[in-house]
């Protein structure tokens, strides 16, 4: 019952139809590979090019090939997608001779999501790859995780995707006030959509249980006919994460995310995941910030290759940094910690 409603959910927010087709390169032991690369065109009754994730990582260029040479196959356009990274690394990858060849105009849903949506790789892939047909409103940020079985939240397929500016230090501190793109401390988050029929989304207070004010971060809790009944044989971890309800209200159960966000105008944004918070010095860090400052810093640290951590040292937190380099660029590396 999960698999079939979740499968109509992701039909009706894709807006997909049996004219169209998928290519997939994501691994099918994941959720958004196994759901909506190989479940949802069984469950369409439509193609699916299916290749090696493998394929994909040692040259990004064979997916946006992949789509080019099946374009005459999508009358009613192409599915097709990732995580923020697999954008990323078609910009870094694809050479401007390779573009010459692609032509992505039957892209129609380039769905984002498994990891932050960033606006700025979004202007990146577009500026890249608008000569070769891609449109900005083929871009499709949504929210989802395996134990809703895959999707939770999404817009519309051919609206441009939603980018709000919030002030971080609110955001830091849990709260929510709306910034301009030119200010200083301000940052840009990319909307997920909103609520799916026969879904419910609630931002509430993990501590205290009780539902958050629309001007707070809180976790996200979601309720529905595709939220999973719980983890095999895990009677303890399927309670504490299937079966939340909230304390003012009595409303539940709800299907903790472990992710935090807010609604704003209908729009889902996600800020970060609650486990992952970084507390320093009593302030909140969110680590996809800190390793995104790191990875900008010096041209010799590749992207998307670090993470940040702490460790307890002399009864303090402390913040450890770790990224690679460029394995083909040898020499001094006091200037790339210097600017780290």
């Amino acid at each position: 019952a999960n698999l079939l409603h979740n499968s109509a959910l992701i039909a009706y927010a894709f807006e997909h139809t049996r004219s169209g087709i998928g290519v997939f390169w994501l691994p099918s032991y994941h959720d958004m590979g196994l759901i909506g690369g190989v479940l949802q065109p069984l469950y369409m009754g439509r193609p699916n090019i299916l290749m090696s994730p493998m394929s994909f990582l040692q040259r990004p260029y064979r997916w946006l090939s992949a789509i080019t040479r099946y374009s005459g196959m999508a009358r009613g356009g192409i599915t097709s997608g990732g995580p923020n990274f697999a954008y990323d690394l078609c910009v870094e990858k694809i050479t401007p001779e390779q573009r010459e060849t692609l032509d992505l105009s039957k892209w129609a849903v380039a769905f984002n999501g498994a990891e932050p949506v960033r606006a700025e790789t979004l202007d990146r892939f577009v500026e890249a790859f608008e000569p070769c047909g891609f449109r900005p409103e083929a871009f499709y940020p949504c929210f989802g995780l395996a134990e809703a079985t895959l999707i939770v939240s999404g817009g519309y397929a051919k609206q441009v995707p939603v980018v709000r500016n919030f002030e971080a230090a609110m955001l830091a501190g849990g709260q929510v006030a709306d910034g301009q793109p030119d200010d200083e401390g301000v940052r840009a988050l990319v909307g997920c959509g909103s609520t799916l029929p026969d879904q419910q989304i609630v931002i509430a207070d993990p501590r205290r249980m009780t539902r958050s004010a629309g001007d707070e971060v809180g976790e996200i809790w979601v309720r529905g006919p595709s939220v999973a009944q719980g983890y095999w044989c895990q009677p303890e971890a399927t309670e504490a994460t299937f079966g939340a309800f909230l304390t003012d209200s009595g409303e539940g159960p709800f299907l903790r995310t472990g992710d935090l966000g807010f609604t704003k105008d209908g729009e889902l944004f996600v800020t970060g995941r609650l486990k992952d918070l970084i507390i320093i010095h009593g302030l909140n860090h969110y680590p996809q910030d800190i390793e995104l400052t790191v990875q900008q810093s010096h041209p010799r640290l590749r992207a998307d290759s670090g993470a940040v951590f702490t460790v307890r040292a002399d009864g303090r937190q402390q913040l450890v940094v770790v990224h690679e380099i460029e394995r083909r660029k040898q020499g001094n590396l006091a200037p790339v910690f210097s600017a780290a």
